[in-house]
C-alpha cells in the first residue's frame, strides 16, 4: 500500500502527482495487465532476449 504524506499547505495536485509517480514505479498496472492472459515461457524468454538485443544495440551506437 502506498502512503503519500501530505504536508501542511501543500497543493493536492502536487500530492496526486507524487502518488502517480510512485504508483508507476511499483509496476502494479503492468503486472496486472500481464496476468490477464497467459504467456508461454518460451515467448517470455524470447521477449527478454529481444529487449536485451535492443538495449545492446543502443549502447553500441552510443559508443560510436
Amino acid at each position: 500500500m502506498l502512503i503519500i504524506p501530505v504536508k501542511d499547505g501543500e497543493n493536492i495536485d502536487r500530492a496526486l502527482k507524487r502518488f502517480k509517480r510512485k504508483f508507476d514505479k511499483t509496476g502494479t498496472m503492468r503486472q496486472l495487465r500481464a496476468r490477464q492472459q497467459f504467456t508461454k515461457p518460451s515467448i517470455v524468454n524470447r521477449k527478454q532476449v529481444q529487449k536485451a538485443q535492443y538495449i545492446q544495440r543502443l549502447r553500441d551506437q552510443e559508443e560510436i
